[in-house]
Parts: C-alpha cells; structure tokens; sequence
C-alpha cells in the first residue's frame, strides 16, 4: 500500500470550513479569526483507515419496496422527554451528538439512559475518556442501582475503543467525549478539529456498518470556539444540546438536527440530588411563583413543535438617566424588542425613546416564536403605565410593523392549554376567532392592532370595536 502523505489544511473552528491558506474571516460562516492549522493524511492511509462494510449496503441499486422497516429500529430511552425530542425513541444505528457547555448534566443524563436501556435487556457499553472506572462507578451510585449488561471501559485510542465495540457487539454506545479520544496515525493532538473529524467519521461508519446507536458527548463553551459539535453536526445523525443555566435546577433539551423526527420538539429536565428528572408540564413549572398585583407580568403561549408551553413574560420600564435609553433582553431577542419599541412609540404614541427597557422570561427559557409578541407589547405597557395585567388572562399574537395582530398557528392547541391550566380569558388575533367561536370555556378577546389589544387588557369595559366573545361565568376586570 502507498505510503501515507502527510500536510496541513486551514480549519474553521465555528463551522468545519476546510481552506489551503488562512483567511481572516471564514467564507461559510461569516466569522472572524477562526481559522486554525491542522495537520491532515491524505485519504489512502497505511493503516487503521479500512472501511467497515454495512450490511444490506452493496453496489446494487435496491428498490423502496425492498427494504423493511422493523419496530425493533426503535427503542425507547425510558425518558418521555428524550423520546420526543429524538422522535419517539433512537433509531438502530443512528450517530447521535449530545452537546452543551461542561456540567450542564449531558454525562448524568446519557447514564441514566444506559440504566434504563440495561434493565430492559439491552447491552450498553460506556466508553469514557475523562473518568476513571471509580468515578463513573461514584456517579452512578448516586443515581441508584445498576442492573443488567452495562459495560465501562475508560480509554482514548479510538483504535482500540473500535476493537472492543466489535468484540462486544453492544446495542447502545456512549463515547464520552469525543475530545478526549484521538487515533495514532494522525499527527495532532487530541481535540484538534483533525482529530475530532476522523474520530467521528469512524466512529459513523462503525455505527452504521454494524447497526449500533452510539451517543457521542461534546463539550462546547459559551463562545462555542472548542472543536467538537460546530465541526461534527453535518456528519452526524442528530444534534442533541442542552440549554440552561448551570446554577438553575432546569435544564432544556432541544434538537438541532434530527434526520428521524422533528426538530421544533424540547424536552425539559430538573436536576435533582439522583440525577435528572422528566419535567412532564413544563407549563405549570414556567408560570409557578408568579407575582400577584405586580405589573410588568404577562403570561403568554409558545409552540415548541407539538407541545404548546405557557411562560412568563416580564418587563420594566423606568425613565432613563442618559441622554440614550438602554434596552436589556433575556430569553428573547434583543432586535425584535427594539422593534417592538419602535411599534409602541409611532402606532400608539408612548414615548419609549425616553425609558430604559428590561425584557426576560421566566425560568431560563429561550424563545424566538413570533407568537410572544402581542404578550412582550403588554407586558412592555403594563410596566410603563404602572397597571396590572389579569393574572387570569392569557395573551399571544405575532405584531407587525404596522401595529396590526397577525393570526399565529395552532390557535386551538394553545387555548386548550390554558383552559388545562384555569385561565379564564385569552387575548389573541382576531383572525383566529372565527375557528374558535365554539369555545366556550374561556373568554375569547380578539384584537387586530396594538391598540386594540391596550384597550381590551386595560380597559374596565372592552372598546366597541373590539370583538369578544361573551362568557357569563366571569366579569371584566381592569
């Protein structure tokens, strides 16, 4: 065999970009000083570089008809919250990338899986880089007892770790992390952006050559510069990360990417003294501890794939000390809050430039859902007239530059979440009304502009323009 040639190769540490030279800003991303050099070998490797054959894959064409599908090529995690996001259950042979800042709880949850995965009979090998065989051992015990076929080995030659994946031939593995591991005929060291491609791509191979769900850990900083998932996402199955903030109890597990299931879908995790626990109604977790006669507070409705979420949105308006008011957003973002500023200033006169603004939402969610706006405008009026919102009531609606209330999606599904939950009246687009005048278990506000909805949530009696839907049961509160 031809001897290996060895060189390098420019990488960009954001998105994998692969250049001969190094350039201030990368070409694919649009970011600025991220490239690093790397040593590479050329395709035909001397050694450790042979190809594992998949099964059912050969050079014949195969027609649809032909393949089957089996309900084996599924297997639940014995979380709920996993199983949504992953798209009911991981997939027989699926390369699936778990990312998150370092001790945001990705290692506790994915040994909670292979417990659960042993004792239905699964055989489940955790591979580690970073612990010893007794720390992973003081970890588990404090997740409780471990039964059935769970291996451990702790090593970082990729070669070998392949070796014993094929000597075992497990149903899950979990490498933890793929920084930590490297393979010997490849010059840099571990955790290089060279090393942590090859690993992954023999790594993918491995996993669909012999049909085995391998979960891969990698740690990503808050500046997400550390090479791991920002290089890897194109190469895997499915992009798990972890969201929240390493001092709060909850935690948020959102698909990136997902070749098997949805990508809207979130599942929410409390970390507990026994490891993580399934939030099974993240509503009532967001919108627990609500201040009472507080203004500033709205409860709004977001649609995370098919779960609609209630949350908490808030916000304080003071007067500013500087000749330029300051705007601070948390959980939103920071250009549609300075839009919707501009709406209440031109639309509906208050004069915004003049105050500094603080909008976040309770709990450490994050939201981009252009269905809180109507709820941020109200929370933003109720803070600046010093008014409270009814606790009892419900807002949601995208707004646009013009100071009108688009209809949002899936309506129904959120005013059914806040009939579950006892709110007893929803402030939402009036082109949603129309498919919604059977309901009767709430009232039903519907608005087309800003103010519109200021009148109907501040108004002792709604405005005649205003179209609502009567419901006896409860009177109008200011």
């Amino acid at each position: 065999m031809a001897k290996a040639k060895t060189g390098t190769v420019f990488f960009c540490k954001e998105c994998g970009y692969e250049s001969g030279k190094w350039m201030g800003q990368c070409p694919a991303c649009k970011e600025w000083n991220t490239f690093v050099e790397e040593p590479v070998v050329s395709e035909r490797r001397s050694q450790g570089a042979e190809r594992v054959r998949v099964p059912g894959r050969g050079t014949a064409p195969v027609h649809i008809s032909d393949i089957s599908l089996e309900e084996q090529d599924r297997t639940a995690t014995g979380f709920g919250e996993l199983d949504r996001v992953l798209g009911s259950g991981i997939v027989r042979g699926s390369l699936v990338l778990v990312g998150g800042d370092p001790g945001i709880g990705k290692s506790t949850l994915l040994l909670q899986v292979c417990r659960n995965l042993s004792m239905v009979g699964k055989k489940v090998l955790y591979i580690s880089g970073e612990e010893s065989l007794k720390q992973i051992k003081m970890r588990a015990n404090r997740i409780g007892t471990i039964t059935g076929e769970l291996l451990f080995l702790c090593e970082t030659n990729l070669d070998l770790v392949r070796g014993a994946i094929e000597n075992e031939k497990p149903d899950v593995v979990i490498i933890d992390s793929i920084q930590t591991m490297y393979r010997e005929d490849i010059s840099s060291a571990p955790g290089s952006v060279s090393q942590v491609r090859e690993s992954t791509n023999l790594l993918m191979q491995t996993a669909k050559g012999l049909g085995i769900t391998i979960f891969i850990v990698g740690h990503v900083t808050k500046e997400g510069v550390v090479a791991g998932p920002r290089v890897l996402e194109h190469m895997v199955d499915t992009v798990l990360y972890f969201e929240g903030d390493r001092n709060d109890s909850y935690r948020i597990l959102r698909a990136v990417k997902n070749r098997f299931g949805s990508t809207n879908e979130i599942g929410v995790f409390e970390m507990q003294e026994k490891g993580l626990e399934e939030v099974k109604n993240p509503s009532e977790m967001l919108i627990s501890g609500r201040p009472r006669e507080a203004s500033g507070a709205v409860v709004a409705c977001s649609l995370e794939g098919t779960r609609p979420i209630l949350l908490e949105v808030q916000a304080l308006v003071t007067a500013s000390s500087f000749g330029m008011a300051r705007r601070t957003a948390n959980g939103v973002d920071y250009n549609r809050i300075n839009i919707l500023l501009a709406i209440l200033e031109k639309r509906c006169g208050y004069a915004m430039s003049r105050y500094d603004a603080y909008v976040n939402i309770a709990g450490g969610m994050k939201m981009n859902e252009p269905a809180l706006d109507l709820a941020v405008v109200m929370a933003l009026v109720s803070s600046f007239k010093n008014r409270e919102v009814d606790p009892g009531m419900l807002i949601f609606g995208e707004v646009g530059l013009s100071g009108e209330v688009r209809a949002v999606s899936q309506a129904g599904q959120r005013v059914a979440e806040a009939v579950k939950m006892g709110f007893t009246a929803c402030v939402l687009p009036r082109a949603n009304l129309e498919k919604l005048r059977g309901e009767k278990r709430i009232r039903l506000i519907g608005v087309e502009n800003v103010r519109e909805a200021i009148e109907g949530v501040f108004s002792s009696s709604p405005a005649s323009h205003t179209d609502e839907l009567p419901f006896q049961s409860v009177p109008s509160r200011t």
